[in-house]
């Protein structure tokens, strides 16, 4: 099992993993949804791709059995991020065809290797009922925070 570095290359492939991962996660989507995704998703990664967006694989034959994503954000330095490097977990994803085969933890490992060597203060993820004990078992833990999260949508 070898995890690698996606390339610019596996874009089309990397747009088709986000939208199973967002179909899953988020059930259906209109066919509006679908279209703009396919349509502007590829040029995100086209200017992100292993510059701020680290993307990793897990290949099985020509497939991808499964994938994550590391948003690395440079913020101003605080006691929470001393180095003000962060990163975010997104999109981790493993086919259906080869869940509970250690894929995900795999992928995991690399990436928070690759999280410390690019000397991230911390790096963070929403999990689902059914990664947590997973997360938990590679080091993450429960915030506890004064702060409430919100969120502003443009509407």
């Amino acid at each position: 099992m070898i995890v690698e570095k996606a390339e610019i290359e596996d874009i089309n492939l990397l747009t088709e993993l986000r939208l199973a991962y967002l179909q899953e996660d988020h059930g259906k989507m209109s066919e509006d949804e679908i279209g703009i995704i396919r349509r502007d998703l590829p040029d995100y990664f086209k200017r992100n791709l292993n510059q701020t967006l680290f993307c990793y694989l897990i290949r099985d034959k020509q497939e991808i059995a499964a994938c994550a994503f590391l948003l690395v954000i440079e913020k101003p330095i605080s006691p929470a991020f001393i180095t003000g490097k962060t990163g975010m977990v997104l999109n981790v994803y493993t086919d259906p065809r080869y869940r509970r085969r250690g894929y995900a933890r795999k992928i995991m490992d690399t990436l928070l290797l690759e999280a410390a060597e690019k000397n991230l203060s911390v790096v963070e993820l929403k999990s689902t009922e059914d990664g947590y004990q997973l997360y938990k078992s590679i080091g993450f833990v429960d915030e506890v925070s004064k702060y409430h999260s919100m969120k502003w949508y443009n509407q």
